[in-house]
């Protein structure tokens, strides 16, 4: 759980309630930096309309179920594993206050029915979120069902629909925090702040969330994913003030929306296009780019081949990031970096996050044996 705006951060969607532009006009007119994060945060939560935002990666596709529960598995194999952690603002906040995100989730057909190739799967999803001098942190669990109903004669379109619950806690160290009334006649008076009477040092709540998937094969070398989700379905009631009023404090639903291609040029180079669209309440976020994929060795058949790949890609207003990995034997393993474009790249000279990510499909004999291979796995 974060406070921040979309323009000066690049990892959450914010809500952009009234504070939100009132702080935003703030740090444009001061050119302020976030070495005080928890002042701002301790601010925030003054201000009674403080609101929620969710986590997102620059290697997106390496969260498929932070995503879009329909990917819960939208692959070939037996299970796939997923990992990712993100390192951002280091520059800016210091170490310890470093915004610093892992999420590790685990997905895998439960149910299949042979005869026509659909399949019920299941997966969970787990992801810790901290940042800034107060701690803030969140700490989520989700479990998720997909059922994947393959359309046509020959397997190469399927419609996917998925649905997530789970369960969100978030906290914060108080103690940590600095308020302006612990200032008497020039002198820090620590825990003299009358805002400890009002705030608590966590909340929780359950979430719902839902999507839907199609995806399709052209051709022996190319495929495409289209896919839309939505997030926070029952607007989950959360705050650290005691006082606030439901109707205040209620995490918005966050819409997304993601292209995926894989254009084979020949057996061993192809293209990797994608887009993500996200929105919650009144803020947007477009990603698009490409990844260059270079398989390499004699297999050339996912998920065994061996590949290098880079990409390149653009979130609108905020960042250039790069992208760049190896897969090999089901493994593929990869790097990202954010160059900051927003208005906080004079504090931050430009330094964004750092993502480092791994994930594993175990490949199913049954599958190789039959050619049959979900098309398109792209998220």
């Amino acid at each position: 759980m974060h406070f921040y705006l979309p323009k000066i951060s690049n990892r959450k969607i914010s809500h952009g309630n009234k504070f939100d532009k009132q702080l935003n006009n703030l740090l444009m007119k001061c050119r302020i930096t976030f070495a005080g994060v928890g002042l701002i945060v301790a601010a925030m939560l003054n201000s009674g309309n403080a609101q929620a935002q969710d986590v997102h990666f620059t290697q997106f596709d390496a969260s498929p179920l932070t995503l879009n529960p329909a990917n819960t598995g939208a692959f070939s194999g037996q299970f796939r594993a997923s990992a990712i952690y993100r390192d951002q603002w280091r520059s800016v906040t210091g170490g310890d206050a470093a915004f610093k995100t892992i999420a590790v989730s685990l997905d895998m057909p439960i149910i299949n029915d042979i005869s026509i190739d659909d399949y019920l799967a299941a997966g969970v999803q787990f992801y810790k979120d901290q940042a800034g001098d107060g701690n803030l942190s969140n700490t989520t669990v989700m479990l998720s069902l997909a059922y994947h109903k393959f359309l046509g004669t020959n397997g190469n379109k399927v419609l996917s629909v998925g649905l997530q619950g789970g369960y969100s806690r978030k906290n914060i160290d108080l103690s940590k925090l600095y308020f302006g009334d612990e200032y008497l006649e020039g002198q820090w008076q620590p825990g003299t702040s009358a805002e400890w009477g009002w705030l608590t040092t966590g909340t929780s709540n359950y979430i719902i969330n839902a999507g839907i998937n199609y995806s399709q094969s052209i051709g022996g070398r190319s495929s495409f994913v289209l896919g839309v989700g939505a997030n926070n379905l029952n607007q989950p009631l959360e705050s650290f003030d005691k006082r606030e009023a439901a109707a205040d404090v209620g995490l918005g639903i966050r819409y997304t929306g993601q292209l995926g291609a894989i254009i084979g040029l020949n057996d061993k180079f192809s293209l990797r296009p994608a887009a993500l669209w996200q929105s919650q309440a009144t803020a947007t976020e477009l990603v698009v780019g490409n990844e260059f994929n270079l398989k390499v060795g004699d297999t050339y058949d996912a998920p065994l081949a061996t590949a290098i790949y880079a990409g390149v890609w653009y979130r609108n207003q905020d960042a250039v990031m790069v992208t760049a990995g190896i897969e090999y034997k089901g493994f593929r393993i990869g790097v990202g970096y954010d160059y900051n474009t927003s208005d906080l790249k004079a504090a931050s000279n430009n330094n964004g996050g750092f993502e480092i990510s791994i994930r594993y499909v175990q490949p199913s004999p049954l599958s190789l044996a039959r050619t049959l291979f979900y098309p398109c796995s792209r998220f």
